[in-house]
């Protein structure tokens, strides 16, 4: 048992770091958005998107780890850790307590500024579309709902000559 929950504490903390990782991330690509650094800015999408993919493999290896545990306590595969650590040896309740606690404190903290990237990525795309809808007046610019489907048809084709003449 004091194997199995030693790979337990390693996936909470593995998950924990990797949630850490993230929100560094999303810092980073905040501030590219408000500095106007949109090389930087699309190269932190794709860091985000790996680090999506790093943090799904983290959390699947500490879901798996937890499942080992429940079954080792006669509890089901789905148990959760309000029923885990209670059953769990004194020693270690504290320690996974802890973990368990950050891990969800952390997971809120880049919920929260995914959701500021966000509002603040659809503010920076309002803009762009008003100022186009400047340079080309009567053009239709693209518009998408929550689903990312398109709403309106694209840009007219115009040429920077046919808009400034």
């Amino acid at each position: 048992m004091n194997e199995l929950l030693q790979h337990l504490i390693e996936s909470l903390r593995e998950e924990l770091k990797q949630y850490g990782e993230m929100l560094a991330l999303l810092d980073h690509q905040q501030h590219y958005v408000v500095q106007r650094q949109t090389a930087d800015l699309m190269q932190s999408v794709a860091a985000i998107n790996s680090q999506v993919q790093t943090i799904a493999t983290a959390r699947r290896e500490r879901e798996q780890r937890q499942r080992h545990i429940a079954q080792q306590l006669n509890l089901g595969s789905a148990a959760g850790f309000a029923e885990l650590i209670p059953l769990l040896p004194a020693d270690y309740r504290p320690l996974v307590q802890a973990l368990v606690q950050e891990n969800n404190e952390l997971l809120t903290r880049v919920q929260n500024r995914v959701r500021q990237n966000h509002l603040l990525l659809s503010r920076v795309v309002e803009v762009m579309q008003r100022f186009i809808g400047s340079l080309f007046p009567g053009s239709q610019t693209a518009t998408y709902d929550d689903a990312g489907q398109m709403l309106a048809g694209g840009l007219a084709p115009h040429s920077i000559y046919d808009a400034v003449g």
